[in-house]
Formats: structure tokens, sequence, C-alpha cells
């Protein structure tokens, strides 16, 4: 299915709706549209994000300023040393007036969740969220609840040095399609910033620009965007070329292949094109995959980061020059 069969009642293609989103969300946060665009790329791919940065870059705002673009429902979590898987969920309690037991449902609830500082929290809350983020649904009490849809968790993560952090397991890990860092704006940006948050919260100002059933027409065109055998081949030599890597205790798992393909095919609907080039990936491959490597206790003495191993690993496979439409 072409991307450009997804019309709206004026006619917009995926890639205008696209760039309405954008344009919505840097009137919020302004001087990070390649962030930005990582973001939309992981709603429309269907999958969850982690923003890992210090505090105070506007992690925070990124999520409020999807749910508002979006129309959709914003959900918080502030997670502390304290906090408990049924803060998260929800729980069930017994009504005296109905006499029976009743759900209360948590903030997981939403179609937009803000996992804040996801890191000051015990393993045991963290992995609260494992089957809402991989199912879509909890299960409290026996009873399984349906979450939104869309849904999306997008979850903050201080650096690990900081104190009063716990650093999140591999199999967690795995189940964020992307990890992005904000940073520190450039000089013009804040000085805009200075200029648009001075007397009030530009928040307030932004109206949705595509409805949530919108968002899943959207995932549904990308899903529909062509992938070649020949990229499909250079995906899993990538990953056997990761498995092997001498740098790495950890490779490309069949969920990142699939990880990556899933949002290179959004980024091509993105850019009005029905089918996915070798750019796509490769531009991808750093927030889709550097997450999901764990290199060696030998190579960390060393000073080599995954990055560095998946750097290595993009040089050693060959780009495909065959066809890719």
């Amino acid at each position: 299915m072409a991307t450009r069969q997804q019309t709206s009642p004026r006619g917009a293609t995926f890639s205008e709706y696209y760039a309405d989103v954008l344009a919505n969300m840097e009137h919020v946060i302004q001087g990070k549209p390649e962030v930005i665009e990582l973001v939309l790329l992981c709603l429309v791919s269907g999958g969850h994000l982690l923003i890992e940065d210090v505090p105070g870059v506007g992690k925070t705002s990124i999520a409020k300023a999807l749910a508002a673009s979006i129309d959709g429902t914003f959900g918080r979590v502030q997670f502390t040393p304290d906090l408990l898987p049924t803060d998260v969920v929800g729980l069930t309690i017994w009504n005296r007036n109905r006499n029976e037991f009743e759900f209360r449902p948590g903030p997981i609830f939403s179609n937009i969740v803000l996992a804040d500082e996801i890191n000051r929290a015990s393993p045991k809350t963290q992995s609260a969220l494992l089957e809402a983020m991989a199912e879509a649904q909890v299960t409290v009490d026996g009873t399984t609840y349906h979450l939104a849809d869309p849904f999306m968790v997008i979850a903050t993560q201080n650096p690990i040095e900081h104190e009063g952090t716990y650093p999140l397991p591999e199999s967690q890990l795995d189940r964020f399609l992307m990890r992005v860092s904000v940073g520190y704006p450039s000089a013009a940006a804040e000085l805009e910033i200075l200029d648009s948050h001075s007397d009030h919260e530009p928040l307030v100002d932004i109206a949705p620009v595509i409805s949530a059933a919108q968002v899943e027409s959207l995932a549904a065109a990308a899903r529909g965007v062509h992938v070649a055998p020949s990229l499909k081949a250079y995906l899993v030599e990538l990953a056997n070329t990761s498995r092997r890597h001498p740098h790495l205790a950890l490779g490309m798992s069949p969920r990142a292949t699939l990880a990556l393909q899933r949002v290179s095919r959004a980024r091509a609907a993105a850019d009005g094109r029905s089918y996915v080039v070798p750019d796509d990936l490769k531009v991808l491959a750093d927030p889709v995959l550097a997450h999901r490597l764990l290199v060696t206790p030998e190579a960390q003495l060393q000073g080599i980061t995954a990055r560095d191993a998946l750097t290595e690993v993009l040089r050693a496979v060959p780009v495909p020059a065959g066809k890719t439409r």
C-alpha cells in the first residue's frame, strides 16, 4: 500500500500530516527538529521512546506537546524509590455503595504516558511497565485490561552516574523502540526559548492537528511501505555481524532487526516515499539499536561504547547497491 493513499478530507498525505505535527510541536520545543522527528517516527511505528538526558532540557515538554498535538489523553508517572506497581497500572478496591470490587485505572491508561525519571524507581516497579509496553494491556488481580489506542510510553532517564538511579535491565531497554538524547539548545534556540516562555507557557497555545484515529491510519500506512529483499538481507547481515563482534557481549536480537525495519518504513513514508532506501536504515541505526547492544567487560575497560561498536558494524557490512523499489 502506497503511503500517499492515506489522505484527509483536505487531501493531506502522510508526509503532510507528519509536517503538521512537527510544526505544531516546534512551537514548544525550539531548535530540536531532529529530536521531534524521531519522536513522531516512534509514535507512528507503534513503539515506545526512552529519552536520556540531564534535567531541564525539555524531556517532559516533548511528551506533553505530542499528546496535545494528536488530541490524545496524557498520563504522567513520577518515578520515585517508593513508587509501587499499582501506582502505575491501577488497583482493585472495594466499593461499599455497590457492594463489589471495582478497578481504578492508573495513569498507564492514556494515549501518551510520561514515565518521568524511570530509573529512580526500583526494578520491581520498572518491570510493571513491561507487559503494558509489550502487549498494550495490563493484568490486575487476574483480569486483563486493554490500554488506549494509540498507546506510547515516553520514559525519561537521568544519566546513570546521577545519584539515586537504578540501571534499567536489558529486557526493559529492549522494549523501547528508540533511545534519544535532547541535548542543550543552540544559543539562537535558547534566545527563542527566552522570548516564547517569558510571559506564558507555550503548551497552552497549541491545539490538536491530528486525531488519535488518524495516528492509527498513519501507522497502518507505514506498515505498507515496501522493503526490498536486498535491504532485508542487509538487516540480517547487520544482526549477524553484531553477534560476532568481539566487543559485544550482546548483539542485535530479532526484535531489534524488526524494530529498525519498522522505523525505516515510517521515515520513508514521512519523506513521501512508498519504499525504504539504505539511508533510512543507516540514519536510524543509532537511536534504534545502540541501547540494545551490550559491550563486553574488556571493551568497557578500554572505553569502548555500544555506539562505537555499532559504528564498526555499520562500516563492516556493505550497503546494498541494487534496486530498492
